[in-house]
C-alpha cells in the first residue's frame, strides 16, 4: 500500500514560471514534473488515444516506481456509453501492456447524462482484464447507490471520489485502492479555485484512514488553472510527508 499524489495532466503553458521555468519547451516539461511527482493522471487519451510507440516512449522515460494513470478514450465513454466495448477494450489492453509496471490506474469517466444502467455497467467491468487497475467515475446522480457500490466491490474496481462543483463527495471505498479527483474548491465552477490548508489537511486525514485500512491511495489535482493544482499537491504531499 502507498500514497500517490500528482496532477491530471503536466503540460500546461499557464504552468511556466509555477512547475516549469520560463520558455522551457513543451518536450522537456515531462522531464521536470518527473523530479517533483511519483505519478500523473494523462487526460490527454481522451481527446485522442496515443499511438502505442507513445506508451513504449513513456515507459522508458518514466523513472523507477512511477506510476502513469490513463483516462479511457470518449469513443468508448462518451459516444458508445461503454456498449460493446470489446473493440476498444481489445485496442486499450494493447497499448497498456506497453507501459508494464509503471501502469498505474485506468480511469473510466463516464458522462453527466449517462444514467445508471447497471446491465451495461456490468458488462463493461466482466470485459475488462483483471490485470488492469480500474477506476469509475460517476457524474450522473442515478449511480450513486449501494447496488452499484456493491457491483464495483464485486469486481475490485474503485468508485472515484470527487470533489468539485455540483459533484457530490462520497467517501466509498470500493477496491483494494482508492481513487480521488480534486477537481477544485470553487462551488460555483468545475476545475476552479484553490484549496485551503485547511481543506488539504482535511483530505490528509481522509488519505491517512483508507492507508489504515490496508489500501493504496491515488489522488490527483485537476483545477489546473493558476497553477493551484501544482501547489495543492505539493501541499498535501507535505501534510502527508510523502515524496
Amino acid at each position: 500500500m502507498a500514497i500517490h499524489i500528482g496532477t491530471s495532466g503536466w503540460s500546461y503553458d499557464h504552468w511556466q514560471g509555477v512547475l516549469y521555468p520560463d520558455k522551457l519547451p513543451s518536450a522537456k516539461r515531462l522531464d521536470y514534473y518527473l523530479q517533483r511527482y511519483q505519478t500523473v493522471e494523462v487526460n490527454s487519451s481522451y481527446y485522442h488515444w496515443p499511438r502505442d510507440t507513445t506508451f513504449s516512449n513513456w515507459r522508458a522515460r518514466l523513472p523507477e516506481n512511477f506510476l502513469m494513470t490513463i483516462k479511457a478514450p470518449r469513443g468508448l465513454t462518451h459516444s458508445s456509453r461503454l456498449a460493446s466495448p470489446e473493440k476498444w477494450l481489445a485496442r486499450i489492453e494493447q497499448s497498456l501492456h506497453y507501459l508494464g509496471d509503471k501502469l498505474g490506474v485506468f480511469l473510466v469517466q463516464l458522462p453527466p447524462a449517462f444514467a445508471c444502467d447497471m446491465a451495461r455497467l456490468a458488462y463493461f467491468l466482466e470485459q475488462t482484464p483483471p490485470w488492469i487497475k480500474l477506476a469509475v467515475e460517476f457524474r450522473h446522480p442515478s449511480w450513486h447507490t449501494e447496488e452499484v457500490f456493491s457491483l464495483l466491490e464485486n469486481k475490485n474496481a474503485a468508485y472515484c471520489v470527487m470533489s468539485g462543483a455540483n459533484l457530490p463527495c462520497i467517501l466509498k471505498a470500493t477496491a483494494s485502492f482508492v481513487y480521488v479527483r480534486m477537481h477544485g474548491p470553487d462551488h460555483n465552477f468545475l476545475y476552479g479555485g484553490s484549496y485551503s490548508d485547511d481543506d488539504l489537511r482535511w483530505w490528509a486525514g481522509r488519505i491517512r484512514e483508507w492507508e489504515a485500512q490496508g489500501k493504496s491511495v491515488f489522488v490527483y489535482f485537476n483545477n489546473d488553472g493558476n497553477g493551484n493544482a501544482v501547489r495543492n499537491a505539493d501541499t498535501l504531499k507535505y501534510f502527508l510527508g510523502v515524496q
